[in-house]
């Protein structure tokens, strides 16, 4: 009876975790890679015009906290990433946390050991991205990273540990690099240039400009707009420290602000636009009025969606599709 209570307790968590197979749509395809630090489970969605000669983009999306990648109120679902993926015509790939890796299925980014090149999530996330590019002969100058929450925080670690297969960043209702050695109620007791230089420090010799797109809601309370703030002042930093290894303001940063008001079914929000000299954007940020801890989009389903926001995947794409590696 124990035995047959485990293998039903095992099988409804894989369920959970990654779906039924029959549940798969058309273009889904599911994959493991395995590395020094394990495996990891993640799905690609292969859009039709996928050729295997064309040299797609890849937009690799993290979930958050209490989701997964491909199952149960997943990041696929919550997204609709391979709608816009068939229109535009870009590979989505949607890596699941492992099986009880810890409470709630988050990523673990703010864990200390989670946060280096080379080994833990970091490690297994960029071979799932290596894997992808050679399995579907994928363009390596424009692989994308968006995450969600706990997702958003890896995907920004991810920036700074492997900016040379990550061209973009998008975090939504996340934090910046070692977030962990922020107090909540101190927040000032560590400025966002002490853990920007630690950012840095991971890029190393790969150092380089990393766009990055900031999507905030101003009424969310588990990750709220302060951390969303501490993350534009915390990545300008950075790209101020790729410029010339100092924090001096040399790349005269111009910023750009744009209110767009409520209308009836949705959110009013603000967007700010700071770029550099010659028209680098280093960080886009959008907050959103009215919304919590959740994906802003207008046909996602989920337990963390909310319809009135902007569109959060159109967004994703129309600012990552402006940019490769370079």
């Amino acid at each position: 009876m124990i035995l047959a209570l485990t293998m039903t307790a095992t099988g409804a968590t894989a369920a959970f975790q990654f779906g039924a197979p029959w549940a798969m749509g058309t273009g889904d395809r599911n994959h493991v890679f395995v590395g020094e630090d394990g495996y990891q489970r993640y799905q690609v969605h292969v859009p039709p015009r996928h050729d295997r000669a064309s040299g797609l983009p890849v937009v690799m999306a993290i979930h958050g906290c209490g989701m997964t990648g491909f199952g149960w109120n997943s990041m696929k679902a919550s997204t609709r990433f391979n709608h816009l993926a068939d229109r535009e015509g870009f590979l989505v790939v949607y890596p699941t946390q492992r099986l009880f890796r810890g409470a709630g299925n988050c990523w673990e980014s703010a864990d200390p050991r989670e946060q280096h090149r080379g080994s833990g999530e970091p490690a297994l996330l960029a071979g799932v991205a290596r894997q992808v590019v050679e399995d579907y002969r994928a363009d390596p100058h424009r692989v994308h990273v968006v995450g969600a929450s706990s997702g958003a925080g890896t995907a920004v670690i991810l920036a700074a540990t492997y900016p040379d297969q990550f061209a973009t960043v998008t975090s939504v209702a996340g934090g910046e690099y070692g977030l962990n050695q922020v107090h909540p109620d101190d927040p000032d007791a560590t400025p966002p240039e002490y853990t920007a230089r630690q950012a840095w420090a991971q890029m190393g010799e790969r150092a380089r400009h990393v766009p990055m797109l900031v999507i905030q809601g101003a009424r969310d309370e588990v990750v709220p707009p302060l951390v969303a703030n501490r993350l534009v002042s915390h990545w300008t930093a950075v790209n101020d420290l790729v410029d010339d290894g100092l924090l001096n303001d040399s790349l005269d940063l111009v910023d750009k602000v744009h209110n767009v008001p409520s209308a009836p079914g949705s959110h009013a929000y603000t967007r700010t636009t700071r770029t550099a000299a010659g028209g680098v954007v280093i960080v886009d940020s959008y907050l959103v009025e009215d919304m919590g801890h959740a994906w802003p989009g207008p046909s996602g389903t989920g337990l963390f969606v909310d319809h009135a926001g902007p569109d959060a995947s159109a967004l994703t794409w129309d600012f990552a599709s402006q940019y490769a590696l370079s």
